[in-house]
């Protein structure tokens, strides 16, 4: 049981963390803080926190568990603004994509690595931001990764495991430098294809009229173009060294690709999408969530 939950960042991840364990009745009083105020009062209306306060030093005060969810690139000033201010037997948890960059932002805030510090990512999500866009089922089901560190306490990871099972999250631990290659491959780089895609095609001459007759392939294929910019911008700048290494080998992927077309070689382009079918038909029977993609 959690009893005071202060949450930064009231949006899709935050919020939906917050409705999942009112619903669980595992929480007594929860927090919100934001930069904006209209979706705090929002989030308020709508039940998701019980009151909040702009002022990160203020909400954590008496907190048990701080769960930290704002972009990568605001890390760092709010980790370092909350320290002085956190209750003495406070957790605190976040759920950026990036573990590495949160990791060395915490160090630096703090001066070390702080115990009662326990890096996660929910592997959850959708192309919808906001607290309008919460709902409590958004983990049910889904994976959360926590990365622990060797300072990190075992009770802490332990209890903030209990906290994201209790929203009905499958979770696993795994190092930071492993998290941070499995998902450039998993999660970063489909969204610059996706962000990549798009946008090349919004600066051809008939754009409007590829995007008029594009059909549900390109929808699918695309929707997570329509994620938070700001957010994905500095997950690319956090995970810099092992997306541009993806990217790169993509590249390569692609350049090999478009050199089978060129030369008809359709013995070798059935061969690549054979494979592809075989690995994704099996991804798909093995019971595994096609919507685990942040």
């Amino acid at each position: 049981m959690i009893d005071r939950l202060a949450v930064i960042g009231v949006g899709l991840i935050g919020g939906s963390l917050a409705r999942a364990l009112r619903a669980a009745g595992q929480v007594g009083e929860i927090i919100g803080c934001g930069r904006s105020q209209e979706n705090l009062e929002l989030a308020l209306e709508l039940g998701v926190i019980d009151r909040y306060a702009q002022d990160p030093a203020i909400a954590v005060r008496d907190a048990d568990i701080v769960f930290l969810a704002v972009p990568m690139g605001a890390m760092r000033e709010l980790l370092a603004s909350i320290g002085p201010h956190l209750a003495t037997n406070a957790l605190v948890t976040d759920g950026g994509s990036v573990k590495n960059s949160i990791v060395a932002d915490a160090r630096v805030a703090f001066g070390c690595m702080p115990p009662w510090f326990v890096p996660g990512h929910p592997i959850a999500g959708t192309e919808r931001s906001g607290v309008g866009a919460s709902f409590p089922e958004l983990f049910r089901q889904r994976r959360v990764i926590l990365t622990p560190l060797p300072e990190t306490d075992p009770k802490a990871t332990a209890r903030v495991r209990a906290m994201w099972q209790a929203t009905g999250a499958e979770v696993s631990e795994m190092t930071v430098a492993h998290h941070d290659e499995v998902l450039a491959a998993t999660s970063h780089l489909p969204h610059m294809l996706a962000f990549g895609l798009v946008d090349a095609l919004t600066r051809m001459d008939c754009s409007d009229e590829i995007f008029r007759y594009a059909a549900g392939g390109f929808r699918d294929f695309t929707r997570i173009a329509s994620s938070n910019p700001v957010m994905w911008r500095d997950i690319c700048i956090a995970n810099r060294d092992s997306l541009s290494a993806m990217l790169a080998r993509f590249s390569t992927e692609m350049s090999d690709l478009a050199a089978s077309i060129r030369d008809a070689d359709g013995e070798h382009l059935l061969e690549v999408f054979a494979r592809a079918k075989a690995a994704r038909d099996g991804f798909v029977d093995g019971g595994k969530s096609l919507a685990e993609h942040n």
